[in-house]
């Protein structure tokens, strides 16, 4: 999968039981199960294949000192790995709805080489806040 794999919006509901669908293209990217962890930067989920969860467990790894096994116990408490149902829905535990403060209306965001589940009105409010001219290397990309 290369570092631009995962893009677009997609805009979702969750049922009374936990579920939602996801969208297929994303899926198809992501493999059979995929990993939902709380994200660290803010409160939405993060979703990661198999291959990119692993990685992350050996970086993590790598951190000398407490902070790499305190990441790595928050994250691994706050994981849960997913197999899409036959008709492409995930279910997303009560804790991690809790955290991402998903109700109802939730955005999947490709967001390269993982997704991200956001709270549809924080995501819209965080893109639309969002000013790609306060990053200064916007010049040298080239867009």
């Amino acid at each position: 999968m290369s570092g631009c794999g995962m893009t677009g919006a997609h805009f979702h509901s969750i049922d009374a039981k936990g579920r939602t669908n996801f969208p297929a293209k994303l899926r198809e990217a992501l493999g059979e199960s995929f990993w939902l962890v709380r994200g660290t930067k803010d409160r939405y989920l993060s979703v990661y294949s198999q291959e990119k969860w692993e990685k992350i467990h050996a970086d993590l790894t790598a951190i000398p000192g407490n902070g790499g096994e305190q990441l790595k116990r928050w994250l691994n408490a706050g994981a849960f790995e997913v197999t899409p149902d036959k008709q492409g829905r995930i279910l997303i535990p009560q804790n991690l709805r809790d955290y991402g403060y998903l109700d109802k209306d939730i955005a999947i965001i490709g967001a390269g080489d993982k997704v991200e589940i956001w709270e549809k009105n924080r995501w819209t409010a965080q893109d639309e806040a969002f000013d790609p001219t306060s990053i200064p290397q916007l010049e040298d990309l080239c867009l």
